[in-house]
């Protein structure tokens, strides 16, 4: 099979046949109806994301797919011998090397060259071997080590055992062999979820070009928008298909509805007339045939649903009551780490002010984690000098501190644990701000959804209104209306965000600074989350600030060192205007989010109103350090 350069198997053109076909599927889950009656069409080759809130059926209609569940009625119907492929549950943890896992996967290519070991008959080693270069098996090794290479393991760690890795590293091997087996149908079910940044950016370009047909279900936006061609949307037991990606689907939905509502307006118009007719003239002689004639059309008329909206709970972080004079922390050729004389990290040099919002960017295994913990304060500086503003409250939220949640202890009493004099009512009235009806809030949390679990672990770390607030991949189990939520929240709380996600959605909506942590440090990545993508898909990395240049490199830098001596007072108040101007623009960026809300000024006029006063003054703020911006700028033209 012919191959792209990155390893993505190139198969021939298809024509847009039905891979897979749907039709009037039922399913039950105990008392609830996941599936009602649905029905879909996959095209041969098509790239559909399937969508929907959590808990609406996505895994268990993959289940029925993959024929690991049956359904009650309806079928689902493949063409022959079609492959269907997804990650498999139990994750590779053998003593094989990565690369022969992937390898493996390909069952066709693995039983013909055992074959070719065995066999003694010179037609079948002929037939053999013409097999293989029909599959282009010579190439196998270098698809499947390009693969490894996207999801993060280096030459190095591609022969390494299997049962040297952590299960999330397991998972991406498993992701891995499934791309590499290239199956006609190929299932994903939240695919980033154990990947970085790095590796869903490059999953995202690899999924763009894949040959054959694919069904994801995913709630990263941006995932959607760019690998998937149609949307599946998986709503109240009904299956829809919409042309395009989330963003297309998401304005498709929202006419679609607004259409049905301004429908069933008229209808009921229409209805409450006729009704209002028959009532009238039903015992009058004259009258009472067009009476009954009505009272017939109400009887036949279809009525159209009502649009359900199930608006997701806001999350709300508590911004700090005694905030902090800048800097909250600031480091000066800091080394940390785990052990005595083996640091991660070293030369750190950095500052973190209240109202900063930073994304760290940089390969899982790079640092990322332990910068976040250098900064929470649960790693100490070996080297260096790390200062701390007094009585700094640091909100930390990772995804394996869920387990620490109580299993038996419901929301209420989680909360209760964090107030001094609790009542009844502000006990309560704390845990439904956090997002929990009357009817989950005393749920234990061994039996809450993860994203339950997550929104009350949120709700738990920032309950004091910390200064900072560090989220590490804090949107593996929400879906989008509650990546939304967290958007919207973050733009509220006003203290220090600190930012590790896959989510580049989430990064481009919240974060107007980014830091690269790679080659044991971490540097400013100057330029935005565009720009990254297109380092990481090019394979480059950034270069070691400790490196040596060439000798010529070192004299044009010596120049243009001194050169900068002399102009250092004027840049350091362009800096400083740049940096005002940046954060001004985040702050239009987060209230343009809250102003998107169309909810917004029905719910809350007056906080409507006072978000538009505060984008007018920021627009004017912008333009004045702008101009600030250019008058400096030239200034530093002319001296230079």
């Amino acid at each position: 099979m012919p191959t792209a350069s990155d390893g993505r198997p190139r198969g021939p053109v298809i024509p847009r046949s039905p891979m897979l076909q749907i039709s009037d599927l039922v399913y039950r889950l105990g008392d609830r109806t996941l599936l009602d009656g649905a029905s879909a069409v996959v095209p041969t080759g098509a790239r559909v994301g399937l969508f929907g809130r959590n808990g609406a059926g996505k895994t268990t209609l993959f289940k029925l797919i993959a024929g690991d569940l049956a359904p009650e009625s309806g079928t689902i119907s493949l063409p022959n011998r079609a492959r269907i492929g997804g990650v498999a549950q139990e994750v590779p943890s053998g003593p094989e090397a990565l690369l022969e896992i992937v390898l493996a996967a390909d069952t066709e290519r693995a039983g013909l060259l055992a074959r070719a070991e065995t066999e003694t008959d010179p037609h079948e080693i002929a037939a053999i071997h013409a097999r293989l270069a029909d599959i282009e098996a010579h190439s196998a090794e270098s698809r499947a080590a390009r693969i490894l290479s996207g999801l993060g393991f280096d030459h190095a760690a591609q022969q390494r055992p299997a049962s040297e890795y952590s299960g999330g590293w397991r998972m991406r091997v498993a992701l891995a062999a499934v791309l590499f087996s290239a199956p006609d149908l190929l299932l994903l079910d939240e695919p980033t979820n154990y990947l970085d940044l790095e590796g869903a950016l490059w999953l995202e370009n690899y999924l763009a070009s894949y040959p054959h047909s694919l069904l994801l279900i995913s709630h990263d936006r941006d995932l959607l928008d760019n690998a998937v061609d149609h949307i599946l949307h998986l709503d109240q037991g009904k299956l829809t298909a919409y042309r395009g990606g989330y963003t297309s689907f998401d304005r498709q939905r929202r006419e679609r509805a607004l259409l049905q509502t301004k429908m069933r307006e008229r209808q009921e118009a229409a209805r409450a007339h006729m009704q209002a007719f028959v009532d009238r003239f039903r015992a009058k002689a004259t009258k009472a045939r067009q009476a009954q004639s009505r009272l017939k059309m109400l009887e036949k008329m279809d009525v159209i649903s009502a649009v359900i909206e199930d608006r997701v709970k806001p999350f709300s972080f508590p911004s700090p009551t005694r905030p902090q004079s800048p800097p909250l922390i600031a480091a000066e050729g800091v080394a940390v780490g785990y052990e005595p004389d083996k640091p991660i990290l070293q030369r750190l040099d950095f500052r973190l002010d209240p109202d900063d919002r930073i994304a760290l960017l940089g390969a899982n295994g790079n640092g990322k984690s332990t910068l976040a913990k250098l900064i929470a304060g649960r790693l100490q500086a070996e080297k260096g000098k790390l200062s701390r503003a007094g009585k700094l409250d640091i909100a930390f939220f990772a995804q394996h501190q869920l387990e620490e949640l109580r299993p038996e202890a419901s929301a209420v009493e989680h909360v209760r644990a964090l107030i001094k004099f609790p009542t009844e009512a502000k006990v309560r009235a704390r845990t439904a701000a956090m997002g929990f009806d009357t009817q989950r809030m005393d749920t234990p949390a061994k039996d809450l959804s993860g994203g339950e679990r997550a929104r009350l672990l949120l709700g738990i770390v920032t309950f004091h209104g910390p200064h900072v607030l560090i989220l590490d991949e804090p949107t593996n189990h929400l879906d989008v209306e509650s990546r939304e939520a967290l958007v919207r929240a973050l733009a509220d709380y006003e203290g220090a965000v600190i930012l590790i996600s896959h989510d580049r959605h989430l990064v481009e909506a919240t974060v107007d600074r980014l830091w690269l942590v790679a080659d044991g440090t971490m540097t400013v990545f100057e330029g935005d989350v565009s720009d990254y993508r297109t380092l990481v898909l090019q394979g480059k990395s950034k270069k070691s600030p400790g490196a040596t240049a060439a000798p010529q490199q070192q004299d044009k830098r010596r120049e243009a060192a001194q050169k900068r001596e002399t102009t250092q007072g004027l840049r350091d108040k362009i800096a400083d205007a740049e940096a005002r101007i940046d954060k001004i623009r985040a702050e239009i960026s987060r209230i343009d989010v809250l102003l998107a809300d169309p909810a917004l000024f029905t719910t809350d006029p007056d906080k409507g109103a006072r978000l538009a006063r505060r984008r007018s003054e920021g627009e004017a703020a912008l333009e004045q350090w702008e101009e600030h911006w250019i008058r400096l700028s030239d200034d530093l033209d002319r001296q230079t």
